[in-house]
């Protein structure tokens, strides 16, 4: 017996028109929200007001960033404006007031050339070592190289 798999399952059904429930809902409430600014507010206001909801409603129902919707990228920006963050400063300490920037510079690297000189140089014999005491699955004889 064979059944059909459902394929494009993340696209969204047109419901009304060529606009999606969400899409339709977005630009049925800016125009909504449009036509209350116009009949309650002078012209004037009305336009200026109702300029900014009805690109925020376009924006919601058609503008994807990465290929997220728009209203997802919105609460990311909300969570992470009121959300709590954690900021770490770890002060480093001067050898000497008086030093300049560039002896301190070269102070730098010369501790991080030798902290490289330092570093042990991983070889075949040691990686193929290195490999069969980490091997647990192995027959427990090493190999011969």
């Amino acid at each position: 017996m064979e059944y059909q798999v459902p394929q494009f399952i993340e696209v969204e059904d047109k419901i009304i028109g060529p606009l999606t429930l969400k899409q339709f809902i977005y630009v049925a409430g800016g125009i909504g929200l449009c036509v209350i600014l116009f009949v309650y507010l002078p012209i004037l206001y009305a336009i200026m007001l109702s300029v900014p909801v009805a690109a925020l409603a376009a924006a919601l129902s058609f503008y994807k960033i990465n290929g997220k919707p728009f209203i997802e990228v919105l609460e990311a920006g909300f969570n992470y404006y009121i959300g709590a963050k954690f900021f770490l400063w770890k002060r480093e300490e001067s050898k000497a007031a008086g030093e300049s920037a560039a002896v301190q510079a070269a102070a730098q690297a010369d501790a991080a050339a030798q902290s490289a000189r330092r570093t042990p140089k991983l070889t075949r014999g040691k990686l193929s070592e290195l490999a069969w005491s980490l091997d647990v699955s192995g027959g427990g004889e090493k190999p011969t190289s």
